[in-house]
């Protein structure tokens, strides 16, 4: 029996329908018994199409002997798929025909002939992907609004970017007022996101569509930079986490917000805000609404619940899960001995407990780790407080750099005014001495955001707020003992002669 095999992904003009891509293959029928099997609706990218996957059952099963479509391009746009179909064929005997382009399988040029174009089949699809990806990346670099949902507090308006029609973010009032409040409130050291959902519900705060707010849908908003004013510190900040900036540094001029791209190496997968490395930043054209630090405060918090997604659960001590193995660096294992009147806790190397693989160093008691642990974190902070207590941090040092930078610039300018349009050999002395200072330039400019790096990260911690905590840090919560553990600490290496801290900040 002959089969008959359609498809059609999407119904539009310029497609060939189904029933004219039956009407074609009849031609070829030649009054022989026949049944029709169409896909409409579905791609010709995979095999995973119902009445494709039931002709070839039908293969397999004898009733099928020849096969039958419009166009190469039907029945698969995949080499590597197109050639197991091939092979299930021969394996049945199944002849393949394809009506407008006068292949048959049942001779040897016919079935080389169909490799062949297949092949070229394969890459015309790659190529309009490529395009697609190219054209989708040079847009999202120009600002051009991309589509997807609509962020909370703005809706979408026409707008022209180089001559070009595009759209943009305008803002709406009401909710753009209501972002302000919620970074405000959550920037606060005490706020979590249930307090900010709590404050929201109690004072009526709804999404579009008059929903409640729920704590994954903020978190993904809040971490969204389209509402932040971009200036130097948004751009060393996702800088510093590996994103791709797409502006230079000085476009972040603390005035407009910002659009995340995936990067073309990310297009495919879904997009996650976390993944800073697969991110591309480019300033868009509406305008921020909230100030970088408060921002950034928000971000980090959100981060944390990230690293730390069950603060439910007990700790033995605000430092766990940090303590390694100073000789091994394997980490430490909680061990109790209950007494008729006390429990003495301590730790140990779980290489020794377990493979032991290391020689270990005894024991350590947990208060004593928890102590000189504590005493290092104080000595940490009183560091920070001082640091943060100069108004301007590095200020003099980036001052500094910056007037080298333009001293340098105005010396190129000078140059090039005063020895213009001389012999050839003042201009090649000119030309080398111009490189010389914009390489010079180059270097002052990148220990310049070295300098301005240094105090947006100093700008990031809330010291002030962790000093209030020590004063009453035995009546603290151990889960706000290790929130703050959680900020400041990498890992605390541990042996009998010292107890050893690797900062994060």
């Amino acid at each position: 029996m002959n089969a008959i095999y359609v498809r059609q992904s999407v119904d539009r003009v310029d497609s060939i329908s189904i029933e004219s891509q039956v009407e074609h293959c009849l031609y070829e029928v030649k009054k022989e018994e026949y049944t029709v099997y169409k896909d409409k609706g579905y791609s010709g990218k995979n095999v995973e199409r119902p009445d494709f996957q039931t002709m070839m059952e039908h293969i397999k099963q004898g009733i099928i002997k020849r096969v039958i479509i419009y166009k190469l391009d039907r029945i698969s746009r995949s080499l590597l798929d197109f050639t197991r179909i091939m092979q299930t064929f021969e394996e049945y005997n199944v002849e393949f025909v394809s009506a407008t382009e006068k292949f048959d399988t049942s001779t040897p040029t016919g079935r080389a002939m169909l490799k062949v174009c297949m092949v070229f089949a394969e890459l015309e699809r790659e190529t309009i992907q490529a395009r697609v990806i190219d054209a989708y990346l040079a847009r999202s670099r120009q600002s051009f609004y991309m589509g997807g949902r609509i962020p909370y507090g703005f809706k979408q308006e026409p707008y022209i970017i180089n001559g070009i029609n595009t759209s943009w973010y305008a803002p709406v009032q009401e909710e753009i007022e209501h972002m302000q409040i919620i970074y405000g409130e959550y920037a606060k050291p005490s706020m979590s996101l249930s307090d900010v959902i709590k404050y929201l519900r109690d004072n009526k705060i709804r999404k579009k569509r008059n929903n409640e707010w729920v704590t994954g849908r903020l978190s993904e908003t809040m971490e969204n930079p389209i509402y932040v004013r971009a200036d130097i510190d948004i751009y060393n900040f996702f800088l510093s986490r590996g994103t791709e900036i797409v502006n230079p540094p000085e476009s972040f001029i603390g005035e407009n917000g910002c659009y995340v791209y995936k990067k073309a190496d990310a297009i495919g997968k879904k997009k996650d805000m976390s993944r800073y490395d697969q991110l591309a930043l480019v300033i868009a054209p509406h305008k921020g609404v909230v100030d970088s630090e408060t921002w950034i405060k928000c971000r980090l918090k959100l981060e944390q619940n990230r690293q730390i997604p069950n603060r439910r659960k007990s700790y033995r001590t605000w430092v766990s899960g940090k303590l390694k193995c100073g000789k091994c660096g394997y980490a430490l294992r909680y061990n109790a001995w209950k007494g008729v009147t006390v429990t003495n806790e301590y730790y140990i190397c779980s290489e020794v407990t377990g493979n032991r693989r290391c020689d270990g160093f005894g024991a350590v008691r947990k208060t004593v780790i928890e102590a000189a642990v504590l005493e290092q974190v104080q000595a940490k902070i009183n560091e920070l407080e001082v640091e943060q207590s100069q108004p301007v941090g590095n200020q003099a040092e980036i001052n500094t750099v910056k007037i080298s930078i333009a001293d340098k610039e105005n010396e190129i300018n000078e140059l090039i005014d005063k020895f213009e349009g001389g012999s050839d050999a003042v201009m090649r002395r000119l030309n080398s001495r111009v490189e010389a200072l914009e390489d010079e330039i180059l270097g002052l400019k990148q220990e310049l955001l070295r300098l301005e790096m240094s105090n947006s990260s100093k700008k990031q911690l809330d010291v002030g707020f962790i000093s209030q905590v020590f004063e009453l840090w035995d009546k603290v919560p151990n889960e706000e003992k290790q929130a703050i553990a959680d900020i400041l600490i990498k890992r605390v290496k541990v042996t009998k002669e010292i107890i050893e801290i690797e900062w994060k900040v």
